[in-house]
Parts: structure tokens; C-alpha cells; sequence
């Protein structure tokens, strides 16, 4: 028999807040974390904005010894995650701890840390790295961290597939708890490629703003990163109900395609396919979507591919349903960013908040459908979706229910 899947805990940190409910708070009410960039070297760059976490001391939360082998996209991942944890209030006994497990997406892992060392080896001629650089920059570090401080001895693993690889790591979490091969997943996403390397690396593909992140506006001239992550606690939910838990939505459906096209550019028919398919998943009609969370890079491309991906998708009810991109306030946190997207989905859902697109000066023929502008809007939702498209045409999406 099929389980269902709920949702129990969530924790995040992004340029919006070093929380969950912050982050929900500033999306709701318009704010831009993104500002300009401060690092090493950032006067070299010709792109100096983005969406940086301010005010984040790691002293004040983790030891010496966790400090030595947490990049920054592990702290923020276990941050996220003790958050999450607590908020589901979940127990991990010796049992549950064996039906327990993680599953993270990164798109550049321990990236600051191969920035660092390479700058150590190559600029000032040093010929010894630390001796933990390996197990701070590997893809699994965050997803090993986060087992070992929770004691989940269930399926770990990272899934690396650029822009999307925290909505794959939650639908992959999706399937292992409906199929009963978990009864707890510890779930999302974590990023922080706002380093020399990182940004310089993004410049040579040319679709980087430098003056801000306007997705689905006429004036958009490209994306702007981010930092961050979010974690969730997916439950079965007989075992949610059993303990008690406040349950904060339902995993209703996900799906996967690739577009076996280009590398770079993205495909409509891929990302419609994706979306048909989230539907059929958890036995949805086009016409129970009240809100989509947009992939929304604000390239001029992407955005009106995805239009164009959503009217084919949802047919007649593609215009009655509420769009928006979040990117405009915190950036794309590229592996992380479908996580910290999912806040806005469970918050629409939840409480009938839909988050806006900031930014939004003026409307684009070719991206006409009912994009929430600037402010955001009280509406009940019954299902949300959550879109994200990768470099290498790879897609996914997440669909959740409103619970009970």
C-alpha cells in the first residue's frame, strides 16, 4: 500500500533571515536580501551583488573541531536541519534511527573550501592544505554531518544536479518514505558559492545581473546568486499522526524528466512533462493549483520558457493560477534553492500567504500570466507546485496539498 507523506518540521537560513519563520516573514512582506557582495578579491569581479547571508558569526554555534570540517554550505545545512528537527519534535530512538535518513542536494558542495586552498597553493605559494580539505569540500559532507549529529542510520546521500538538486534529494525523499523503505527523511538543500571562484566561473556564461533580479519583468537582464539552505522532516503519516505531530502540509506528487537536448537552454517540453507528471503523481486536476513557485531565474530565456512550460501544462487554468519567483528577494541559491523555495509553497498551503515577486517594474507580453507583483496576497490554496529546471535540462517538481 502506498504511505502518505507529510511534512512536520522546517528550518532555513538565507539572505532573508537565519530562520524558517524570518525568512517566510520577509518573503511575505517584499523584502530584498540581495546587496552587494563581500569577500576577497570582489573588486576583480564584474558581477558584485547577491544574496549574502549578513550577520551569521559560525563561532556562536558550532565548536573548534566542527568548525574544521564545516564548510559554509554544511553549516548552514545543520543549522537548517537542528531547526527542522526541532520544530517535528521527532524522536530519534534505536529503532526509528535505522528507518531514518538523509538526503541533501548541493550544486557546489564545499566550494568556498576548494576557493580557499586553491588560492593558499597557487597564490601564495604554500605547498600543504589542511588536512581535513577533503572531507569539508566532498558533495556528502553536509548530508554525513547531519546523519551523524541526528543519529540516522537510514539512507543517506547527496544528489548533484545543478539548480535542482534539492527538489530531486525531496522527491527522492518522497519515494523512499511512500514506498516504506524510511519512515523519516531529513530533507533539502544547501549552497554557498558566493566566494572569488564562484561568482568569476558564473560570469563567463553572461547571464548574470548586475543590478538586481527582476524574474517575469520586461527589464529582467539575468539572475543574481544566492546563499543558504532549508531542511525539512518528511514523515509517514501514520507514524506523523501516532506521535502527535503538527503537521505543516503533505507531499502530494513529484516527477523528473530530462530534455536530452542542450546543456544550457531550457526546454519547454521537459519542464511541462515535469509538471504533468507532479500532477498525475498525486492524482491532481490542473484546477486545484492555486500557487506556483516559478524556477524564475529572471534571464530573459528561462522566464519565458517557463510561461510558455505552465500554459502547456495546465492548459485553460494556467490563467487563474498565482506565479511567483522568490529568487527576487533572496537570489538563486542553486542546489539550495528549491528547499528555501519550498517555504513559500508550505506557506501558501498552510496559510494562504503567496510570496511576490519583487522587482516586478513592468509586465512582459511573453510572460503574461497572474504574477504576484511586488506584494504579497492572501489566498486559500489547496495545492502548490514547486518548479525547478537545471542546467543539463534536468527537472523537477514537487507538489504539495494542503493538510488535513
Amino acid at each position: 500500500m502506498t504511505r502518505r507523506v507529510v511534512i512536520t518540521g522546517q528550518g532555513a537560513i538565507c539572505a532573508l533571515g537565519h530562520t524558517a519563520p524570518a525568512i517566510v516573514s520577509a518573503m511575505m512582506e517584499g523584502t530584498c536580501g540581495i546587496g552587494s557582495l563581500d569577500f576577497p578579491n570582489v573588486d576583480r569581479l564584474s558581477i558584485q551583488i547577491g544574496g549574502q547571508v549578513q550577520g551569521f558569526d559560525p563561532t556562536q554555534h558550532f565548536t573548534r573541531s566542527q568548525m574544521a570540517l564545516f564548510d559554509p554550505f554544511t553549516q548552514f545545512a545543520v543549522l537548517a536541519a537542528q531547526e527542522a528537527m526541532a520544530q517535528s519534535g521527532v524522536t530519534l530512538t534505536d529503532e526509528l534511527s535505522l528507518k531514518t535518513g538523509v538526503i541533501l542536494g548541493s550544486a557546489g558542495g564545499g566550494l568556498q573550501t576548494q576557493d580557499e586552498n586553491y588560492r593558499t597553493v597557487y597564490e601564495e605559494g604554500k605547498n600543504r592544505v589542511h588536512p581535513f580539505v577533503v572531507p569539508r569540500l566532498m558533495m556528502n559532507a553536509a548530508s554525513s554531518q547531519v546523519s551523524m549529529i541526528f543519529g540516522a542510520r537510514g539512507p543517506c546521500f547527496t544528489v548533484a544536479t545543478a539548480c535542482a538538486s534539492s527538489n530531486h534529494a525531496m522527491g527522492q525523499a518522497f519515494q523512499m518514505i511512500r514506498s516504506g523503505a524510511a519512515d523519516v527523511m531529513i530533507t533539502g538543500g544547501s549552497d554557498s558559492m558566493l566566494c572569488f571562484g564562484g561568482i568569476k566561473a558564473w560570469e563567463g556564461l553572461r547571464v548574470m545581473s548586475a543590478d538586481g533580479c527582476r524574474p517575469f519583468c520586461a527589464s529582467r537582464n539575468g539572475m543574481v546568486q544566492g546563499e543558504g539552505a532549508a531542511v525539512f522532516v518528511f514523515e509517514d503519516l501514520d507514524h506523523a499522526r501516532a506521535r502527535g505531530a503538527t503537521i505543516l502540509a503533505e507531499v502530494a506528487g513529484f516527477s523528473m524528466t530530462a530534455d536530452a537536448g542542450d546543456i544550457i537552454v531550457p526546454n519547454q517540453d521537459g519542464a511541462a512533462r515535469a509538471m504533468r507528471g507532479a500532477l498525475a503523481d498525486g492524482g491532481i486536476d490542473a484546477a486545484q493549483i492555486g500557487y506556483v513557485n516559478a524556477h524564475g531565474t529572471a534571464t530573459t530565456v528561462n522566464d519565458r520558457t517557463e510561461v510558455a512550460a505552465l500554459r502547456s501544462a495546465l492548459g485553460s487554468a494556467a490563467e487563474s493560477v498565482a506565479v511567483s519567483s522568490t529568487k527576487s528577494m533572496h537570489g538563486h541559491i542553486m542546489g539550495g534553492t528549491g528547499a528555501v523555495e519550498l517555504l513559500s509553497c508550505i506557506a501558501a498551503v498552510k496559510d494562504g500567504h503567496l510570496a511576490p515577486t519583487v522587482n516586478h517594474r513592468t509586465p512582459d507580453p511573453d510572460c503574461d500570466l497572474d504574477i504576484v507583483a511586488n506584494i504579497a496576497r492572501d489566498v486559500k490554496v489547496d495545492v502548490a507546485i514547486s518548479n525547478a529546471f537545471a542546467f543539463g535540462g534536468l527537472n523537477a517538481v514537487i507538489a504539495l496539498r494542503r493538510f488535513p
